[in-house]
C-alpha cells in the first residue's frame, strides 16, 4: 500500500472560499389567474357548457342522469379523449384541445369533481408542455373554482384534494399544489395517519426540490428523517425485514438532506448528515460507500476552515479507498489533500502527497492523471525555486503529453520557463 507519513497541520488555513456553481433555470411557471366572464358571445369560455351537446339526453338541466345514461356518457368521454390524443399526435393541436375542452365540459355534467379535476390535470399537463398559455390559464381558473367550492364545504373531500394537488403539479403551479398538500397533511395528522403523513411529506419534499426551494425542502426532509429514526428505534425488537426497510428510508432521507445542504451551501448542516451515513454504513459493514462520503466530509471541514480535521479525513478516505482498490476515490482524496498543504505553505508535505498520488495513478493506469500530477509537482518545485526538480517533473509530464498527444505545448512552455528562471 502507498502509505502517507504526514505531520499534522499546524498552520491555520485562511481565505477559504466556497464557490458554488449552480445554474438552476426554473421551468416556465404560469401564474394563477382568474378569468373574467366575457360578455362577448363570440369568445365564450370553452370550459363552460353554453349550448346543448349531442351526447346529452334532452333533459331538464336540473334533472340528473340515470345510471344507464351516466355509463354511456362515461364511455363517450373516454372515446373523446382517444380522439383528441389521435388529433394531437397527428399535429392538429387546435382540434385536439377543442375535443378535450368538450370532454371537460361534459365531465362536469356527471357531477364527479374528482374525475373532472383529473381530466383538467391531464389536459393541463399537455398544454403546459406545449407552452399553451391560454389553455393553462383556463384550466388553472377552473381548478381554483373547484378548490374554492370544496373549501366552502363543511367536511374534507380527501380524494378531491389529492386530485387537486396532482393537477396543480401537472400545470406547474407549485404554490397552489403545496396549499392543497398542507390541507391533506393537516388531515392526516388529525387522523393520526402516520403513513399518510409520510406520503404527503414525501410529495411536498419532492415538490420543494423540483422548484429549488432548499430551505423548505430541508424542513420537510428533516421531519421525514426524524419520523424514520423514531420508527426504526421503536422497531429494534421486530423482525429484521421491517427494520431494514426503516433504516433504508433513514439512509435515503440522510442522502437527500446532505444533497440539499450542499446545494444550499450549508456545510455545517451537511457534514453531520454525511457522518450519520458513515456510521450506518459502518454498522452494516458496507465500507464501499464510505470513501466518497469521507471525501465530502473533508470538503465540508475545508469550507468550515478546519484544516486539521480536513487533512485527517482526506487521509482516512485515501487509506480506505486504497484498501478497497477504489483508485479513483483514492486520487480524489489525495488531490485536495495536497492542495491543503500548499495553501498552508507546507509544500514539502504536498510533495509527499503527490508522490503517493503518482503511485495511485500508475496502479490505475491513469496516464492523464500521471501527466497532471507531474505538472503539479513541477509547479510546486518551481515555486520553491528548485529548478532541477521542476525541470525533471515537467520533462516527465512532457513525455506523457507527447504519448497522449495532449498539452505538449504547455509542457514545452513550462520547460522553457524553468530554463529562463535558472539562468
Amino acid at each position: 500500500m502507498a502509505t502517507l507519513r504526514l505531520h499534522p497541520l499546524r498552520l491555520k488555513l485562511s481565505n477559504w472560499v466556497i464557490i458554488a456553481l449552480s445554474a438552476a433555470i426554473l421551468p416556465l411557471c404560469f401564474a394563477s389567474v382568474t378569468l373574467s366572464q366575457s360578455s362577448d358571445n363570440d369568445n365564450p369560455n370553452p370550459l363552460e357548457l353554453t349550448a346543448p351537446d349531442p351526447l346529452l339526453p334532452s333533459l331538464s338541466p336540473d334533472e340528473p342522469l340515470n345510471p344507464s345514461e351516466r355509463s354511456r356518457l362515461k364511455q363517450a368521454l373516454d372515446e373523446l379523449n382517444a380522439q383528441a390524443q389521435a388529433e394531437f399526435k397527428a399535429g392538429n393541436q387546435s382540434k385536439a384541445f377543442d375535443i378535450w375542452y368538450r370532454e371537460i365540459r361534459l365531465r362536469r355534467v356527471l357531477g364527479d369533481p374528482v374525475a373532472e379535476v383529473q381530466t383538467l390535470g391531464r389536459v393541463g399537463g399537455v398544454a403546459w408542455n406545449e407552452n399553451n398559455k391560454q389553455s393553462v390559464q383556463l384550466i388553472t381558473a377552473r381548478l381554483e373554482e373547484i378548490q374554492q367550492e370544496n373549501e366552502a364545504e363543511d367536511s374534507i373531500n380527501l380524494p378531491l384534494l389529492k386530485a387537486l394537488g396532482k393537477a396543480y403539479e401537472q400545470i406547474r403551479v407549485p404554490g397552489q399544489a403545496l396549499t392543497v398538500y398542507e390541507q391533506i397533511l393537516a388531515d392526516a395528522r388529525n387522523q393520526e395517519d402516520m403513513a399518510g403523513v409520510e406520503a404527503t411529506l414525501k410529495t411536498m419534499g419532492e415538490l420543494h426540490m423540483a422548484w429549488f426551494d432548499y430551505p423548505k425542502a430541508a424542513e420537510t426532509y428533516e421531519e421525514l428523517l426524524a419520523q424514520a429514526q423514531n420508527q426504526a428505534q421503536n422497531q429494534r425488537d421486530v423482525p429484521l425485514e421491517p427494520l431494514r426497510d426503516r433504516i433504508n428510508e433513514e439512509v435515503a432521507y440522510l442522502q437527500e438532506l446532505a444533497y440539499i445542504y450542499d446545494q444550499d451551501q450549508q456545510p455545517d448542516q451537511a457534514l453531520p448528515k454525511k457522518q450519520q451515513l458513515v456510521d450506518i454504513y459502518l454498522n452494516q459493514g458496507n465500507d464501499t460507500q464510505i470513501p466518497a462520503l469521507k471525501i465530502a466530509i473533508a470538503s465540508d471541514y475545508n469550507a468550515l476552515n478546519q484544516p486539521e480535521k480536513a487533512s485527517q479525513t482526506y487521509q482516512e478516505a485515501y487509506s480506505l479507498a486504497w484498501s478497497l482498490q477504489q483508485f479513483a476515490h483514492a486520487s480524489e482524496a489525495l488531490q485536495p489533500l495536497a492542495e491543503l498543504y500548499l495553501t498552508s505553505k507546507q509544500p514539502e508535505f504536498a510533495l509527499q502527497v503527490y508522490e503517493v498520488l503518482l503511485q495511485v495513478e500508475q496502479q490505475s493506469y491513469n496516464y492523464y492523471g500521471l501527466m497532471n500530477t507531474y505538472d503539479k509537482i513541477g509547479q510546486t518545485y518551481l515555486d520553491m525555486n528548485n529548478y532541477p526538480q521542476a525541470l525533471a517533473a515537467f520533462q516527465k509530464g512532457l513525455d506523457l503529453a507527447e504519448s497522449l498527444q495532449h498539452r505538449e505545448a504547455y509542457f514545452v512552455n513550462k520547460i522553457q520557463l524553468v530554463n529562463r528562471e535558472n539562468l
